[in-house]
């Protein structure tokens, strides 16, 4: 079908990008657009610009990122202007922009019960002897329930629980080992009403975790487990989705992309698009780009500058780098309990563009740090 008609006005507004990307209108092109310029959210009430997500940010500008195979080309313009460019390359583009910015701007719904009007913050309880940051420090119950208290006491407002390592290079754990760690703890913690995430990729921990009191599934694999996704949809449980290339045991010996940010957002969009299919709306999926599951530095700092860009998936944005190793490589080789200023400058980077939700070692730092920011980022 042939585009519909441009108004003048749309002719003019293609201006800069009328000769850009010719090729865009080709089967099997991909467009995207990730958020640029982002501007306090008052611009959007005075008529200057759209909201991000529905948060603290609203945008005029974007990165137009048009991409076929290892083919790829960029642009930053008014989205004014990237929608009128739409419709000079084919109806399909400008359908497929016009799409992505309902979903940039569409208001967020609580995740998990978690208010969206601010980032939260998920404090890590590792029930496991061998994490990579805190191994073994927690992993009688009464220690993990002792760290959990102490990391709600400063400011925590979801409690992510996991009982399996996924470290790179790990052994994967039974499920019924799992269980046994993380149950416990679980279960003490829904009693009292926190907000409590179960960390796993093995259905069968998702449902005994579920039936504890978990409100949260919270799975590195993406549902991988052919019964994950049941569990999840027929329990109505909100997921975190997240992104790993291959397995822990081998995702880091030598992980390649054609490009690690739109690669990594073609994989979630597929997730998405699964769990929408079973019935899992969007408002119950996060998703989490898996920073240093599978990814060199370059990787992760690819994907860490392109954050905004997964607000198009229309779920919120969970950020985990704490403490991930590529922040001593960047800086003097440090061990992951000295990474704290790295990640809470990482970390504040993805709230500038967006994030909703910051998975973290260090609580009550990060919950300083998050007050600093939203005083220089009022609503």
């Amino acid at each position: 079908m042939p585009p519909a008609p441009k108004t003048p006005a749309q002719k003019s507004a293609a201006g800069s990008l009328a000769s850009f990307c010719p090729w865009a209108a080709e089967e099997g092109v991909r467009v995207y657009l990730r958020p640029v310029g982002l501007m306090p959210v008052a611009a959007w009430a005075k008529g200057a610009a759209v909201p991000l997500a529905g948060g603290r940010f609203s945008f005029a500008t974007a990165e137009l990122i048009v991409r076929q195979g290892g083919r790829i080309e960029r642009a930053f313009a008014p989205l004014s202007e990237i929608l009128a460019w739409g419709w000079e390359r084919s109806r399909a583009v400008a359908e497929t922009l016009d799409r992505q910015l309902g979903t940039l701007t569409r208001a967020r719904a609580p995740f998990g019960g978690v208010d969206p009007g601010r980032p939260a913050i998920m404090g890590i309880v590792n029930v496991t002897p061998d994490s990579f940051s805190d191994g073994g420090d927690f992993l009688d119950p009464s220690a993990a329930i002792a760290h959990g208290e102490a990391l709600l006491a400063a400011g925590a407002d979801i409690l992510d629980i996991g009982g399996e390592s996924t470290r790179p290079g790990s052994a994967p754990v039974a499920p019924e080992e799992e269980e046994a760690r993380v149950l416990p703890v679980i279960r003490h913690f829904a009693a009292k009403g926190a907000v409590v995430s179960v960390d796993t990729r093995h259905a069968r921990v998702m449902a005994s975790s579920i039936g504890a009191g978990a409100r949260i599934v919270n799975d590195i694999a993406g549902l991988s487990d052919p019964l994950a996704l049941p569990v999840v949809a027929k329990s109505g449980t909100p997921v975190v989705l997240m992104h790993m290339l291959g397995e822990p045991g081998t995702m880091q010996r030598d992980p390649h992309y054609a490009d690690a940010a739109l690669d990594v957002f073609d994989w979630l969009e597929e997730r998405v698009a699964l769990c929408a299919a079973a019935g899992v709306p969007l408002e119950r999926i996060a998703v989490d780009p898996g920073i240093g599951f599978g990814k060199t530095v370059e990787h992760n700092l690819a994907i860490l500058r392109h954050t905004a860009l997964y607000h198009a998936l229309g779920c919120a944005v969970l950020i985990g780098l704490s403490r991930k190793a590529f922040i001593g490589r960047l800086s003097r080789g440090k061990p992951p309990k000295e990474r704290l200023a790295g990640s809470l400058a990482a970390g504040l980077e993805t709230l500038n563009q967006g994030a909703q939700i910051l998975r973290v070692h260090d609580v009550a730092e990060t919950a300083q740090a998050r007050a600093l920011w939203e005083a220089l980022h009022p609503l």
